[in-house]
């Protein structure tokens, strides 16, 4: 196993423990030696989103699609990590950009 999915794993061990800092921490660590890693950027979207830094769970997210975006998944998480965001700070703006997100979702899918 690459260092990569070890630390990913890693990752994964500490967020399924309830330990979402250090989880943070590690995936943080990930992406200091492989910033493409779209896995550790949506994983981030998710924890960022879970401690309320909806800031930073947004960047990781756009991030995501912007590595691949041919991936409706990633348009779909991320319509997700905008609702939430939404749903944190109470912010207009997060509830067009989170239709526009699950959009594009669907064009990727055919279903647009």
């Amino acid at each position: 196993m690459s260092d990569i999915n070890a630390m990913y794993k890693e990752a994964e061990t500490l967020r399924n423990e309830g330990k979402l800092d250090e989880a943070i921490s590690k995936l943080n660590e990930l992406l200091q030696a492989d910033h493409g890693h779209t896995l550790s950027h949506l994983a981030l979207a998710v924890l960022y989103g879970r401690v309320n830094k909806h800031e930073d769970a947004v960047r990781h997210g756009q991030k995501a699609c912007e590595l691949d975006p041919n991936d409706p998944f990633n348009f779909t998480a991320m319509s997700v990590t905008y609702q939430r965001a939404w749903a944190g700070t109470q912010n207009q703006q997060y509830i067009q950009m989170a239709e526009d997100a699950m959009a594009r979702a669907h064009m990727l899918e055919g279903r647009a």
